[in-house]
């Protein structure tokens, strides 16, 4: 079967007059001998023109200085003292939402659901439809419990990885290190990060018949073996992934519908451990 891979940041011139001159004095005519001496009549002082005072000279204007813009002291970024984190205004992209997806599952200590897989062989043209109930528990813990068939499991301990069928009564068991599955479902079980392991792109979700959240496309950085591509259908309001879709180089596809989400509860320790049935043919890979 394959592997589930749910893992899949801008300036004034002025002029003086001068004075005004006085007007000189004029001579007396001359008189004759034996004259009389003409009576003189008093004689009026000439009449002095006022004077206009000086005007005081205005000092010249200086020069108007330049205006210098004063600069915006600068805006503390978002996040600063006193300050809250505003939410984006503009549409997400495909990154934006990757990292909400990981927040989500960054505040949870563990997570469980009931799941549907479907998966469909390229090749034969076949499809399987099984379900189940998923449980993590951070660091490192899962558990696929599937109804039908019924006894068939899929548990990791934080160490080692078991996958059992109960019709075949065979075992696969192997170190969860050197799975397949860590990439794909760390970062729900808290050891992964979903940046830096995946590249993101952001699908039409109308066009995928998913108009109510986001479509996430993650193709992984370093090629995988079992898969090639997958898909995350993401709640638009909690980021919480409701579907995840594996597709590997064939076109095979993996599918798995999460419902009745559950997050932070108790759930024992002694749930992820297991121990094969008597009989059981244990399979290293």
């Amino acid at each position: 079967m394959m592997r589930t891979t749910p893992l899949l940041l801008s300036v004034v011139l002025l002029s003086v007059v001068p004075p005004a001159l006085a007007h000189p004095r004029r001579a007396a005519p001359a008189r004759s001998v034996g004259q009389p001496r003409p009576r003189t009549p008093p004689r009026t002082p000439p009449r002095t023109p006022p004077r206009t005072p000086p005007r005081t000279p205005t000092p010249p204007a200086q020069p108007a200085q330049p205006v210098v813009a004063q600069p915006t002291p600068p805006t503390p970024p978002n996040g600063g003292p006193g300050q809250n984190v505003a939410p984006p205004t503009g549409p997400l992209n495909g990154d934006q939402v990757a990292e909400r997806v990981q927040a989500f599952y960054d505040r949870t200590l563990n997570f469980q659901a009931d799941f549907v897989q479907t998966s469909r062989n390229q090749l034969y043209g076949r499809e399987e439809r099984r379900s189940g109930h998923v449980l993590f528990l951070k660091p490192g813990r899962m558990r696929w419990n599937y109804n039908q068939p019924s006894g068939d499991v899929i548990v990791s301990d934080g160490t080692t990885l078991w996958a059992y069928q109960s019709e075949e009564r065979q075992a696969l068991q192997q170190p969860l290190a050197q799975s397949q599955l860590p990439t794909a479902l760390s970062f729900m079980a808290g050891t992964g990060r979903l940046v830096g392991s995946f590249t993101f792109r952001l699908l039409d979700a109308n066009a995928m018949r998913y108009p109510s959240g986001y479509v996430l496309e993650l193709r992984p950085t370093t090629p995988a073996p079992s898969y090639e591509r997958i898909v995350f259908y993401v709640d638009r309001q909690s980021f919480q992934v409701a579907r995840t879709v594996v597709f590997n180089s064939h076109g095979d596809q993996n599918r798995f519908d999460f419902t009745n989400p559950q997050v932070n509860l108790t759930i024992p320790e002694t749930t992820f451990r297991w121990t094969p049935p008597p009989g059981t043919s244990i399979v290293h890979p």
